[in-house]
């Protein structure tokens, strides 16, 4: 609490009065978190082109986010089950609709719009998000040194399958 004090420049009085346990205002700030990224990736659910340039444009903006805003994302899903069930659930509708429920949305432009196979777009959109999530790996960091190597991988290995992609990580 100290060191957000610090660095809100706020007395932990004055913390106090707004959040009354350092749960509620963990809790904030993922929520908070979870709306400003819902608000971004919008942009690219509402954006012109086609399924895989939209995806490109989601996942590009996620990926040039500073190191702290990508990773409050992984928080919610390692300490989800330290919330009671009622806080839970408003925190997986928070995770959901800033994240899987937009890739959704464009994976169902895609399957509608016949770039796609038809196929259960909420599942697909959950199998995106774990092939971006995996970049977020110290490997795939050093695999994949750029944003644009990270977006061609995850993007010729989602569309294409694992035999077509052309960037594969050189072993270390």
């Amino acid at each position: 609490m100290d060191q957000i004090c610090a660095a809100a420049e706020a007395t932990k009085g004055g913390l106090y009065h707004h959040f009354s346990s350092k749960e509620e205002l963990y809790l904030a700030m993922l929520i908070a978190d979870l709306q400003e990224k819902k608000e971004l990736f919008q942009r690219s659910v509402h954006s012109d082109g086609n399924c895989r340039e939209r995806l490109r444009k989601l996942t590009s903006d996620y990926l040039r986010l500073p190191r702290e805003k990508r990773e409050l994302i992984t928080l919610v899903r390692r300490d989800i089950n330290v919330f009671p069930l009622s806080i839970r659930a408003d925190l997986v509708r928070a995770y959901q609709e800033a994240l899987p429920e937009q890739v959704q949305s464009i994976l169902q432009d895609g399957i509608r719009n016949g770039e796609l196979a038809d196929a259960d777009a909420r599942l697909r959109s959950w199998e995106f998000v774990a092939l971006v999530e995996v970049l977020l790996s110290p490997y795939a960091e050093q695999a994949f040194p750029t944003v644009d190597a990270k977006l061609d991988h995850v993007l010729n290995l989602y569309f294409g399958g694992a035999t077509s992609s052309p960037t594969p990580p050189q072993a270390s």
